[in-house]
């Protein structure tokens, strides 16, 4: 039973990664409020997550960043300085959740699936935001932001309550992310 639980627990994190991907605070928010309320074992080092300081940081931290990215300059700005703040997050998250493993193979997973994770989600969100303000000039923003918004709460709740349909939704995520690029491609190559 101790393997399916750290394959459950690298799940988890995987799924928290990629949420993180669309919203940096939110995911650290439901991370913070399950381990505040005993939902989810944290990793022993990161137990301060779950306690009520880390849950009010948390939660004024995601109201900021998400009314932030309703304000058409400053989404893009957000943008900027979300990507190395969604990796450092996407690999904390995935170390808080990961037990029972050694130091190293915890942290060389948090860096390659958190991390990776939560920054190859956040650079295809950035770049559909860059697309959006240049092709409608800002005004579909808003609607991209409740998508991503929404998304980041699917994801933050599945990865706790349900992480292996969370880690099959980050599959089909990447899956749809490589189908983009692969069609962006075959428009981009020269005709013959």
């Amino acid at each position: 039973m101790e393997t399916f639980d750290i394959i459950i627990s690298i799940f988890l994190g995987i799924g928290l990664s990629a949420a993180v991907g669309f919203r940096v605070f939110f995911p650290l928010l439901i991370l913070s409020l399950a381990g505040y309320y005993d939902v989810i074992p944290l990793n022993e080092s990161w137990q301060w997550v779950g306690s009520l300081t880390a849950v009010i940081t948390m939660g004024v931290a995601t109201l900021i960043e998400i009314f932030g990215y309703y304000i058409p300059w400053l989404d893009n700005v957000l943008d900027t300085i979300a990507l190395p703040l969604a990796t450092l997050a996407g690999t904390a998250v995935m170390v808080a959740t990961v037990t029972d493993l050694s130091p190293v193979v915890t942290w060389a997973l948090a860096i390659i699936a958190g991390g990776g994770t939560a920054a190859a989600i956040k650079g295809n969100t950035s770049a559909a935001r860059l697309t959006s303000s240049t092709t409608t000039g800002g005004l579909a923003n808003p609607v991209l932001t409740t998508v991503e918004t929404g998304t980041s709460i699917v994801m933050a709740v599945a990865s706790i309550f349900v992480p292996i349909i969370a880690f099959v939704l980050v599959l089909f995520l990447f899956f749809v992310i490589f189908r983009f690029y692969k069609k962006l491609r075959k428009k981009r190559a020269p005709r013959t």
